[in-house]
C-alpha cells in the first residue's frame, strides 16, 4: 500500500490578467517518509515553477486508492464505505476509505468510482464526493539504477557460470573472464 503525502507550496504565478500573484497550491505524492516527500516535492516544483517557492506544509493522507483518467480537469475525493457481514456476531461491519479520482465533474467521478469498484467481493456505498484542492499527483516511479562501469547485467540464461535459473543478477566483468 502506498503512503501518500499532501504537500502545499507557495510561489508567485502569472495570472490570466498578466499580473503576478502569490498562490498556495497543494500536490500529492507517494513517498516512504516525510524526508523523501520533501525531497521529491522540491524536485518536482523546480521543473514546474519559475522563481522561488516555499513548501509550507507536508502531511500524510489516508487515501486508499488513486483513480487516474485521461479525461478530466480536477481531482475529486470520494468516501467509499465497504459493508461486510460478520457471521460470528451477526452484525454488519462498515469500513470507510478515501479514493482520489481525476474527472470532469462530480457525476463523472461517481461513475468512475463505481467502475473501479466493480468486482469487489464486499458491498459498498459512496458516502460523498467533494472537489479536492490537489493540483497534481506524483506517484513514485523508480529511477533506473545506475550500475558501476565494471559491472554487467545478466538476464535469462545468459549466465556464463551455467546457472540458468532465469533470474537476473549483476556481476563484475572480471568475474565473467573465469571461463
Amino acid at each position: 500500500m502506498n503512503t501518500w503525502f499532501e504537500c502545499t507550496a507557495k510561489y508567485s504565478k502569472m495570472g490570466e490578467d498578466g499580473r503576478e500573484k502569490k498562490v498556495s497550491e497543494t500536490y500529492l505524492l507517494d513517498a516512504v517518509s516525510f524526508t523523501e516527500a520533501e525531497t521529491r516535492i522540491y524536485k518536482e516544483l523546480v521543473s514546474m515553477v519559475s522563481g522561488e517557492f516555499t513548501v509550507t506544509r507536508i502531511s500524510k493522507t489516508k487515501l486508499a486508492e488513486i483513480i487516474p483518467s485521461e479525461v478530466g480537469d480536477r481531482w475529486y475525493k470520494a468516501k467509499v464505505t465497504f459493508i461486510t457481514f460478520d457471521e460470528e456476531s451477526g452484525k454488519e461491519k462498515r469500513v470507510s476509505q478515501f479514493v482520489l479520482v481525476f474527472s470532469d465533474n462530480v457525476k463523472a467521478a461517481y461513475d468512475q468510482v463505481i467502475e473501479a469498484m466493480k468486482g469487489m467481493m464486499a458491498d459498498f456505498e459512496i458516502g460523498g464526493i467533494t472537489e479536492s484542492p490537489i493540483i497534481d499527483v506524483f506517484p513514485y516511479v523508480p529511477e533506473a539504477q545506475k550500475m558501476p562501469d565494471n559491472f554487467t547485467k545478466i538476464i535469462n540464461g545468459d549466465d556464463p557460470f551455467g546457472d540458468d535459473d532465469n533470474s537476473e543478477e549483476i556481476v563484475e566483468e572480471d568475474d565473467l573472464s573465469l571461463n
